[in-house]
């Protein structure tokens, strides 16, 4: 079960460098509209952790409002960007490659975790040794901000759908969901795609 377990990790880490040799959907090359407001409301506090950063845009942000931050992306290409728009634009951020799922690996704590689409991609085993990562990434009193495609979003395209039912009950044990409030997601395929914002600490 560990070898098929690894194979799958190992063909979704090739999956998603590849998808790096041209601009990915998800790569809108600025901070998604709900992590700028989530921003200007002061949700970001302490030591952030952007988590499949990608090419690093809300890491990028953090650092640029002050905060110790530190991306992390399964693909060495988006963090390679990463790092490139760090230099550009003159910003301290900590990037690593590195697979969510062993979040324990970077043996540190975040005040603030930000997921922009990475919660969506994972199926029902996978999303739960997520949600232990993170457990062991976010101590007691920090919080979780995630946004998801919705199940309001109609079509078959892109990553699996997720209700608010499903995030609750993800977070059912040892967690403090606050709000999951409808919002949109901007894609280089189409503007905007329904999306759950969700506000969840660890208690």
């Amino acid at each position: 079960m560990l070898q098929r377990m690894e194979e799958e990790r190992r063909h979704s880490r090739e999956e998603f460098e590849d998808s790096y040799r041209t601009t990915p959907p998800w790569d809108i090359g600025r901070p998604q509209p709900p992590f700028l407001a989530l921003a200007d409301e002061g949700a970001l506090e302490g030591r952030v952790l952007d988590s499949g950063c990608g090419t690093g845009e809300h890491a990028l942000l953090a650092a640029m409002l002050g905060h110790e931050a530190t991306g992390i992306d399964i693909a060495p290409a988006a963090i390679d960007a990463a790092r490139r728009k760090a230099a550009e634009r003159n910003l301290e951020v900590s990037l690593v490659v590195g697979d969510v799922l062993s979040l324990d690996a970077l043996d540190e704590r975040f005040d603030t975790v930000l997921d922009s689409g990475v919660f969506h991609v994972f199926d029902d085993v996978d999303r739960a040794r997520y949600v232990d990562a993170l457990r062991v990434a976010i101590p007691p009193g920090g919080r979780y901000l995630m946004a998801c495609f919705s199940d309001l979003e109609p079509g078959e395209w892109g990553p699996r759908r997720v209700s608010r039912d499903e995030i609750v009950a993800s977070f059912a044990d040892g967690w403090h969901v606050e709000s999951i409030d409808e919002t949109e997601l901007s894609t280089n395929l189409v503007p905007e795609v329904r999306a759950w914002l969700a506000r969840i600490s660890r208690t």
